[in-house]
């Protein structure tokens, strides 16, 4: 079976993606998801290209290959990096499909994989220690039909896939066959030959893992290994414990795999099984995100690559995360590593992005006191944000010429009339574009009453340029509109960038949880 993929060239891509990072307008336009997606990629790509870059000369590699029914075709060496699939060399097949893989410098430990002249993965091959061996292969039959000589390493890895092959189809046919069939019985006996099928494989990893403590075939089954939570009568007072259960398949995730194997980056399942872990198993908050990203990055201090390709990727999940609150995460990073000396991998231009990216969020982490704001109103009276007393404030940064601000004021207004203005709620609107005029008959002509409505005078920007302090943009991280903060009676941020309706869905949670504490000490 082959698998048509894009595969990028590690090399002949470096100069393209350096001419868009040295031309893209950082943070001095509005800020959007495409710029963030394409700063990850040019960044991981530019890594990628500086990594095999800096391998350290040794003997090199020779890899013979014949390769049928190609011929005086152009072949790929290729490599997993992450989630990334990347070229790293190539060979010319002559009339008798035969050609070589071969450089001066040694390839770096991982799972390579070789690819057609029509950009399909063909097989994969292991490259550790043995760098000088031959592949016979026929594209009928893959990967059956792929002989390697002087490699005992992809030898055992050729036994090895097909056994594994042998072993899922068979627990296909069996699945299959008991769910078809309907009859208990049936779906007993396939059920114990399945985990008769599974302790195989077990058993078979056990064997390798016994025998070649040090090779890259036993990091990765160890790699791949999945925690067995010991049953029920193991756990506290013989009975089932989720939290016992939890812990036990938490703390040993990680049994046997090193951060300090660098080949582990060159394969396709260890940055999943990283994201893995933070999904499923770290509480969702900064302070356990960071301690776990902290333990692992000093795990693998002193690592040619897994320190940075770790930090690569928790800079990059982080810098604009899925979930509100855990930028504090990228701003730790930051703070902690980039800023320190400890990433002088980031090329200027990258980290120049991440700077203004982290000074950009500093003042904006949840749980932090909201920087007030000088601003006035319509008529030129001084508003700003702390002399607005409310239990709650909703800041709503706009303009009134943005058609999604158009579409979300009608709906705003409607909550803060229905609920918000009864509970004592102010909405502080902030005029961010526009124009005044614009958003003064847009204010009226809506009848956004009740409102406190405010804008910043260009005198007011301009004096704040000239005493070197940030402005408000940059503050609260406005750099597209609309964007909604919650902030309490303190002034501490809530919550950011939500919906107006999940700005209402975290005022209720407040609410209940605060009639639920008067209660309490009521009682």
């Amino acid at each position: 079976m082959v698998v048509r993929i894009p595969v990028y060239p590690a090399s002949p891509a470096t100069t393209f993606f350096y001419n868009i990072l040295d031309e893209l307008p950082l943070l001095s336009c509005p800020t959007s998801m495409f710029i963030f997606a394409l700063m990850k990629k040019v960044a991981l790509l530019l890594f990628l290209a500086a990594t095999m870059a800096n391998l350290s000369a040794q003997t090199g590699y020779n890899i013979d290959i014949t390769l049928r029914p190609f011929k005086n075709q152009k072949i790929y060496l290729g490599y997993y990096y992450g989630k990334l699939k990347a070229l790293t060399d190539s060979a010319v097949l002559d009339n008798a499909s035969t050609g070589v893989f071969k450089g001066d410098k040694t390839l770096p430990g991982g799972i390579y994989f070789v690819v057609s002249p029509n950009k399909e993965i063909l097989f994969e091959l292991l490259i550790d220690k043995q760098q000088s061996f031959s592949i016979d292969a026929d594209t009928v039959g893959l990967p059956a039909n792929v002989r390697f000589t002087k490699s005992p390493d992809n030898a055992g890895f050729q036994q090895y896939t097909l056994f594994a092959s042998r072993t899922g189809r068979e627990s296909a046919r069996l699945t299959s066959s008991y769910k078809a069939s309907g009859n208990p019985k049936d779906s007993i006996a396939a059920t114990a030959e399945i985990r008769r099928l599974g302790k195989k494989m077990d058993d078979y990893r056990d064997s390798v893992i016994k025998k070649q403590p040090a090779s890259l075939m036993t990091a990765l089954f160890k790699a791949l290994n999945d925690p067995i939570v010991p049953g029920a009568k193991e756990h506290p007072g013989g009975k089932y414990d989720s939290n016992y259960a939890y812990r036990y398949y938490k703390d040993h995730y990680w049994d046997g795999v090193s951060f300090r194997d660098d080949r582990l980056v060159r394969t396709p399942f260890f940055e999943a099984k990283v994201e893995k872990y933070f999904r499923d198993l770290v509480v969702p908050n900064p302070d356990s995100i960071i301690a776990e990203v902290d333990h692992m990055l000093l795990a693998s201090r002193g690592t040619s690559e897994m320190y940075q390709f770790l930090m690569v990727h928790f800079v990059q999940k982080y810098v604009n995360p899925e979930y509100m609150g855990q930028d504090a995460v990228f701003v730790h990073l930051f703070e902690k590593y980039v800023n320190t000396g400890q990433a002088t991998f980031f090329t200027p231009t990258y980290k120049e992005f991440l700077t203004k990216r982290a000074y950009s969020l500093m003042a904006n982490l949840i749980g932090q006191p909201a920087s007030d704001m000088q601003m006035v109103d319509s008529l030129g009276k001084q508003t700003n944000l702390y002399s607005v007393k409310s239990p709650y404030t909703v800041v709503f940064f706009w303009d009134p010429t943005c058609g999604h601000c158009k579409e979300v004021v009608p709906h705003l207004d409607s909550m803060y009339r229905a609920k918000w203005k009864a509970q004592g709620i102010k909405i502080y609107g902030v005029m961010v574009d526009g124009g005044k005029e614009n958003w003064v008959k847009y204010t009226k002509e809506n009848k956004l009453t009740g409102w406190v409505h405010v804008y910043q005078t260009k005198e007011q920007q301009d004096a704040e340029a000239a005493a070197g302090k940030p402005g408000f943009r940059q503050l609260y991280d406005v750099y597209q509109t609309p964007v909604l903060y919650l902030l309490d009676s303190e002034k501490r941020i809530i919550a950011k960038k939500l919906s107006y309706q999940q700005i209402d869905e975290v005022l209720s949670l407040k609410q209940k949880s605060a009639s639920a504490n008067n209660a309490s000490a009521n009682k």
